[in-house]
């Protein structure tokens, strides 16, 4: 069983974390703490220019609220938080900081540019220090 299970969670699939948390709930017991993460990507300052001043700011909060609904739905054992920054490097950062176990992460399906580059996920699956779960 795992203690502490981070799952991230892509803003466009919030909707679908529920069944992702029940999932998660089945490798843990009473006592598992899952920690729901949204990587909200860095916006290049030449592009965040051409942006209204708080149209970032109101998006990270939608996320956050849409993510905090559901780890309240899912019970005490569920936290969640949005950081910004890259997301595979933001996703081990917090899996260290939060001493997680397991790491539930979904995947799509490759296409060229990810068997070069790496997807997201496949990334998280070469660097984590922790046992990672890929959804397809």
């Amino acid at each position: 069983m795992y203690k502490t299970i981070l799952v991230p969670v892509e803003s466009s699939h919030i909707d679908e974390s529920a069944a992702t948390i029940e999932m998660a709930s089945s490798y843990g017991n009473d006592e598992t703490k899952i920690h729901l993460l949204n990587v909200f990507d860095e916006i290049p300052k030449w592009a965040s220019m051409n942006l209204p001043k708080d149209v970032v700011n109101e998006s990270i909060q939608l996320i956050e609220n849409g993510l905090q609904s559901i780890a309240k739905e899912a019970g005490e054992q569920v936290d969640s938080e949005v950081r910004v920054g890259h997301s595979y490097k933001t996703i081990l950062e917090v899996a260290e900081e939060i001493n997680a176990d397991l790491i539930i992460i979904a995947s799509h399906q490759p296409d060229v540019q990810d068997y070069f580059l790496g997807s997201t996920a496949a990334k998280v699956v070469r660097h984590a220090r922790c046992s990672v779960l890929v959804l397809r």
